[in-house]
């Protein structure tokens, strides 16, 4: 049977990975990987989850099964990390699964199980997962103006007219805080400008929320997530613990299923824990008690948060540094945005040729649409990033 098999599209980022692996020059950037690096190079255990594990260690006595939808705490705990008290926790339904991935999937496998003609309206661009799994599930997409590569910030008039066209049963996803992979967040006017649409066409908000902390702070960078999910009926989130606990190759993640009264949420519970067990049954627990032990505990959290804070502020201050840099080779402010953008990434709005062109010239890597890691950066790369990009022609 196997012969009937075709070879699948090589993934991007992965072969782009091992492109910089095989490349010898010693100067060589690595900025397509989305994971968070310190000045060394290294993705660092973060001290509150080695402090939680090693709890963990001298307290734990069975690893037997949790629930089919993990243990209960760490949907507490998860719950009013990204919610707070924007929508009682009784409204709530959450499952544990593996990775902020694995919280996507289950999310558009409920819609399959709920609204089989359900369309996803998507941002243009959005991460490429999101596309990925929808076109394996056969599910329709719609996309809708996100990105302006003139001004490096978000087409909100496009956004809105094609969020207007949804309707009913439609589902649009929507990116909470630190946007992948473009970095450009839309400001609070225009959060309540997309619950209006959402109000007035009645399509259900699905919020993919994986870099909470890293913006513009843990609450301040919920505060959009909690503000849908407080003035609509229905809602879907898709959180990730893997970028602000550290803890990546864990896949800790949660998917919530925001109802209008507490008799939906007992059927929503019901269906998480139905496709959980339907996938992977039991979700892994590792990652989720570590988590659990930090929220919980008030000197691990405060820790966590400090940690975090010091990331958050790090990837600001790479932010500023290469916006000043290039502003001052180029003698111009067009990459002011750069310090304007949150989070991991940044898209430079380039040509792909300009892409390749970085990469060959310089040993500098980057996914093809221009994305790039800010946090693959350190101060000593900035300027040497700055003045390619300009050698480049950018």
């Amino acid at each position: 049977m196997f012969e009937t098999l075709q070879a699948q599209p090589a993934d991007k980022i992965l072969a782009l990975m091992q492109m910089y692996k095989d490349d010898p020059r010693e100067t060589k950037i690595d900025l397509g990987v989305g994971v968070y690096k310190d000045a060394t190079g290294l993705t660092p255990v973060m001290r509150a989850v080695k402090a939680a594990e090693h709890q963990l260690w001298e307290a734990q006595t069975s690893k037997a099964y949790t629930g089919l939808a993990g243990d209960p705490a760490f949907g507490d705990a998860m719950v009013q990390m990204v919610l707070g008290d924007a929508v009682p926790r009784a409204q709530v339904a959450a499952a544990a699964t593996p990775g902020g991935t694995g919280a996507i999937r289950q999310a558009f496998e409920l819609i399959q199980m709920a609204r089989p003609q359900a369309r996803v309206f998507v941002s243009n661009p959005t991460w490429p997962n999101h596309l990925s799994i929808l076109k394996y599930l056969g599910m329709e997409m719609v996309p809708y103006r996100y990105f302006d590569d003139e001004t490096r910030g978000v087409d909100f008039d496009g956004m809105i007219a094609d969020l207007k066209t949804a309707q009913k049963g439609d589902v649009v996803l929507l990116h909470g805080c630190c946007h992948n992979p473009t970095g450009a967040n839309l400001n609070a006017a225009e959060w309540d400008a997309v619950i209006k649409v959402l109000q007035d066409t009645g399509a259900t908000p699905m919020i993919d929320i994986a870099y909470q902390g890293f913006g513009d702070g843990l609450d301040a960078d919920a505060a959009a997530t909690r503000k849908v999910a407080a003035a609509v009926p229905e809602c879907l989130i898709a959180a990730s613990c893997s970028k602000n606990f550290g803890i990546y190759r864990e896949r800790t993640g949660i998917l919530m299923a925001l109802s209008a009264d507490t008799s939906a949420q007992k059927l929503n519970q019901g269906t998480l824990a139905f496709l959980n067990r339907q996938n992977f049954s039991f979700p892994p627990d590792h990652g989720a008690r570590i988590v659990t032990t930090i929220l919980n505990d008030d000197a691990l959290r405060s820790d966590w948060m400090a940690e975090l804070e010091d990331i958050r502020n790090t990837m600001l201050g790479l932010r500023s540094q290469l916006a000043g840099e290039l502003q001052r080779l180029s003698g111009s402010d067009r990459f002011g945005f750069l310090a304007e953008h949150r989070g991991m990434f940044s898209r430079l709005g380039t040509s792909s040729d300009m892409v390749d062109k970085l990469r060959e010239d310089h040993g500098i890597y980057m996914v093809g649409d221009s994305r790039m890691n800010i946090a693959g950066l350190n101060a000593e790369t900035v300027p040497i990033l700055a003045k390619a990009i300009i050698e480049v022609g950018i």
